[in-house]
């Protein structure tokens, strides 16, 4: 068996995906969510599942040690359960690799966010910083992303009609999809129109708050074959953390994602990313982000995601489609729920579609320089 087969992303469910879900509490949101991922299998989780991945954060959650309240919902009690501080494409990768070294055969993982329930979330972004240093300078992390930006675009020779157009695209690729909060028929001269913030980030630029929930079940390569016909497989994947310390990262280039994307095309042979994938669904949280992912990537060499992104490559129907699902900017922040998210897009395509390959990735977003990169094919 290759390395490539080991893994099977077999199903997926969801909740949510509202601005406000007041109808929901956090526990029914994962429990909505993970029967909708046990009933495309037909598994059930007291028995056959051999472990539980949850991916929250305490300071969005208001609750410490978030970890006591997950078993139940999920069908965990009394089994192997644990919660990463991450976003939950990491937890994906947590569980390959608990699959791969051969402790569990069916892995469950899961991610919420109730961003309706918090009162402050720039009070959640400012405890994430440091407090001599950044945050009295950097605020809830807007100033940051900001600087990054205009330091991207001056490095890159990038245009800011070209970050707009990224909003334009993504807003129109999300009126298709029930799952968006946030999609719109918009022109690029409605979108710099757009408040600005911190020069030269404008609001129209910043995906906003939403609910959800995603529960991703996989499997070992028997198990699979076992109880699904149409597998998902995980053919290669990839982490890496930048510096923790703001001023020591190098804000014209993604070097995190470079890193992670590295890591996954090695275990999935990719020499040439610009090639090997039919589409790909990556983190558009802050709009200049798409264009310096898709770079730090390789889909495009270092300032040419821009250009692309005007002559109109990364649409739907161009020869790159970049986050076909409307992204964050349609679908909204979904803090540690984003890359499951975006796992959750490109699942479902691949399952409709004619395609073989696609390439996820997600950031965790300010004021972290953490990435995850997975490779999917079937």
């Amino acid at each position: 068996m290759t390395l490539s087969k080991q893994v099977a992303l077999v199903s997926m469910g969801y909740s949510g995906f509202s601005t406000v879900t007041p109808q929901l509490s956090f526990k029914e949101m994962m429990f909505e969510a993970a029967n909708m991922a046990y009933a495309q299998v037909g598994i059930d989780p007291r028995a056959e599942v051999d472990s539980f991945i949850c991916c929250e954060e305490d300071l969005l959650e208001g609750i410490s040690i978030t970890d006591e309240y997950m078993p139940d919902q999920l069908g965990g009690a009394q089994r192997a359960l644990c919660t990463i501080s991450q976003d939950g494409l990491n937890g994906v990768v947590q569980g390959y690799m608990q699959i791969t070294s051969g402790i569990a055969d069916l892995v469950v993982v899961e991610s919420h966010v109730k961003f309706s329930n918090v009162l402050s979330k720039r009070d959640v972004h400012s405890l994430a910083m440091d407090p001599y240093l950044e945050r009295p300078f950097l605020d809830d992390g807007i100033p940051l992303a900001a600087l990054e930006m205009r330091r991207y675009m001056h490095e890159n020779g990038v245009s800011e009609e070209s970050v707009a157009e990224v909003v334009v695209k993504n807003k129109r690729n999300g009126l298709k999809n029930p799952r968006s909060s946030y999609s719109a028929r918009l022109t690029l001269d409605e979108v710099m129109r757009s408040e600005e913030l911190w020069s030269p980030l404008r609001r129209s630029y910043v995906a906003q708050p939403a609910d959800a929930c995603v529960v991703a079940v996989l499997a070992s390569y028997a198990k699979a074959r076992s109880i699904t016909d149409y597998p998902i497989w995980i053919e290669g994947v990839g982490w890496f953390s930048e510096s923790s310390w703001i001023g020591l990262r190098d804000f014209s280039r993604a070097l995190y994602a470079e890193g992670a994307s590295k890591m996954a095309y090695k275990m999935a042979k990719i020499d040439n990313p610009s090639k090997a994938f039919d589409f790909v669904e990556i983190d558009d949280s802050i709009a200049f982000k798409e264009l310096q992912h898709l770079e730090a990537l390789g889909i495009y060499p270092q300032g040419k995601a821009a250009e692309a992104t005007l002559k109109g490559e990364t649409k739907e129907d161009g020869s790159m489609p970049v986050n076909p699902s409307g992204g964050s900017l349609s679908l909204g922040n979904l803090a540690e729920t984003t890359g499951l998210a975006r796992l959750l897009e490109a699942f479902e395509t691949l399952k409709k579609k004619d395609y073989s390959k696609a390439l996820v990735q997600s950031w965790r977003g300010i004021p972290t320089s953490t990435a995850t990169v997975v490779v999917l094919g079937v």
